[in-house]
């Protein structure tokens, strides 16, 4: 695990983990020929593919709130099961939506998922902009319905290229511009200083991501691909990236401190 310390002031408040993975559809890699010689897992249901996300869920089990990329909703290759919900169930997180951004049918689903211990109020879905179809985003709010008393996580997988980054980021910021309490994170595909996300931390009221740690590929993390930004307002106490081997991305972690304006009631205290 890597760590690195604060990097905004201290907030008095409610301390929740947050998590952003790439699971790779429950696919394991160690090399990068399992690119080619594993290609089949993405299309066919293979036996290892469920234990594996097994060990996904008792991992993710420690977090408040985690977004979880490349998933299916349900198709051949999952055995028809909604990995957003398995990872749930097993997880014990309460509340989870999943975003189905490529549908082939019964081939694939490609999907976001948001696990959590909060229940949001609102969840939207975003198909964003591209020059290929099949992106998309989960805005989720906590708390309050707007203002200060107001939490909004926003999990993203952006595209390859940066062109069609650029167009997300833009469509992304216009969504989030008038936010104070917002929390990205996802698979933004370019380093932490690229000029698409520089363009979304001045239209927003973001910081820079709060890690600039290799997370991709994970047998040998070469590239900082996942991300997650939070702006002033949410006191961060910690930013880990995690070296556990379920899937060819490390996961990315922080500890966040939300204001006491803003009321996250924990499931456990609302039965």
């Amino acid at each position: 695990m890597i760590e690195t310390g604060p990097s905004t002031p201290p907030v008095a408040g409610q301390r929740i983990r947050i998590l952003s993975y790439n699971v790779q559809v429950g696919i394991g890699s160690r090399r990068f020929h399992h690119y080619f010689t594993h290609s089949w897992k993405h299309f066919l249901p293979y036996q290892g593919r469920l234990g594996n996300l097994d060990s996904v869920a008792r991992f993710i089990a420690g977090f408040d709130l985690v977004g979880l990329q490349e998933l299916d909703a349900g198709s051949l290759r999952s055995q028809f099961i909604n990995l957003a919900q398995y990872l749930a169930e097993r997880s014990d997180h309460p509340y989870w939506y999943s975003q189905t951004n490529r549908n082939l049918g019964k081939i694939a689903q490609h999907s976001l998922g948001l696990l959590s211990r909060f229940h949001p109020h609102t969840v939207v879905e975003h198909k964003l902009p591209g020059v290929i179809p099949g992106r998309g985003a989960l805005e989720a709010h906590f708390g309050a319905e707007q203002g200060a008393g107001s939490l909004v996580i926003m999990l993203v997988h952006l595209s390859l290229g940066q062109r069609a980054r650029r167009m997300q980021m833009e469509y992304i910021g216009e969504v989030l511009r008038d936010h104070e309490h917002v929390v990205v994170m996802g698979d933004m595909n370019c380093p932490v200083h690229a000029a698409e996300v520089r363009r979304l931390v001045r239209k927003t009221r973001l910081q820079e991501p709060l890690a600039a740690q290799k997370t991709y590929p994970s047998w040998r993390p070469m590239h900082a691909f996942d991300h997650i930004l939070v702006t002033p307002g949410l006191g961060v106490e910690q930013v880990d990236v995690y070296n556990v081997n379920y899937s060819d991305h490390l996961p990315v972690g922080v500890e966040v401190v939300v204001p006491e304006d803003v009321k996250l009631p924990h499931w456990a205290n609302t039965q």
